[in-house]
């Protein structure tokens, strides 16, 4: 008979738990990925999946206007983010100068945005932090733009309107996006699909803050860094050379549309609507 009783009380001191945990599962709301990795950067709650048909803009100075306008607000949360993880790293680095001892919290996102950055390391040291810094860094919103321009047509590509890629990414799994009509025999490779024109642009970004081929880019921020100097579009631009495989024309085209355009890169408060 105790054993019955004991087995009864069990189950309904089951139930009870299992109860009170689907509670807390529906009624408290259960973090993101995303926000759990971002500390303190704020959501961003305007994300946007169409894209406006520019190429009905028949006014080219409107529709580039609208095409900068489109984009600068991913561009600038992806910034911010970037920012926070930054800002949290150079706190890191002064800890451990001073020799305190880094918290959990503190080594479970350290090491989230390492993983995030494609860096590798045994141990943590301010020697980490550096090179760590090299990589968690801005991208000037100029270059994004400029670029995202050049390699859509100013929004009008097959890419951007039905795959929200906006700097002509590439993936490598069968059926992992759009297949370019001009992909020669043998290749493989398709178009990046993303949900979100935000997800494009952290997509880009973190693929230039990780990725060998940029390694230039990311040393010319570097030493821009060391020299108390903002990062600058016209000058990290050079850190594209192999982002196409035009290389220098490419660069020049891009300084080019740097030059040309800087009257409709000056930001403005007009909002283009999303369909």
């Amino acid at each position: 008979m105790k054993t019955g009783k004991v087995g009864l009380f069990t189950i309904a001191f089951g139930v009870v738990i299992g109860g009170f945990i689907l509670i807390r599962l529906t009624m408290i709301p259960s973090l993101t990925s995303d926000e759990a990795q971002l500390g303190k950067a704020i959501r961003n709650n305007e994300l946007v999946s169409k894209v406006p048909k520019f190429s009905d803009i028949k006014d080219v100075k409107a529709k580039k206007r609208a095409f900068f306008n489109f984009l600068r607000p991913s561009v600038k949360h992806q910034n911010a983010i970037i920012k926070d993880e930054r800002q949290f790293l150079i706190g890191i680095r002064a800890q451990l100068e001073n020799e305190n001892k880094l918290t959990d919290a503190d080594e479970f996102r350290l090491q989230q945005i390492a993983e995030k950055y494609q860096y590798t390391s045994r141990r943590i040291n301010t020697n980490t932090i550096d090179k760590l810094l090299v990589r968690v860094d801005v991208v000037p919103e100029q270059m994004v733009l400029i670029q995202a321009a050049n390699e859509t047509g100013w929004g009008s590509s097959r890419f951007a309107r039905e795959g929200l890629n906006f700097f002509g990414q590439w993936c490598f799994r069968k059926g992992c996006g759009l297949v370019p009509q001009s992909r020669s025999d043998g290749l493989s490779h398709e178009v990046a699909v993303f949900k979100t024109v935000e997800d494009s642009v952290a997509s880009y970004m973190r693929n230039l803050n990780s990725n060998a081929a940029y390694s230039l880019l990311r040393s010319i921020r570097a030493d821009m860094r060391a020299e108390n100097q903002e990062p600058s579009a016209n000058k990290l631009v050079y850190g594209l050379v192999n982002y196409s495989e035009r290389q220098e024309a490419y660069i020049d085209e891009l300084l080019e549309m740097l030059r040309q355009n800087q009257p409709y890169l000056v930001e403005t408060n007009e909002k283009i609507p999303a369909a």
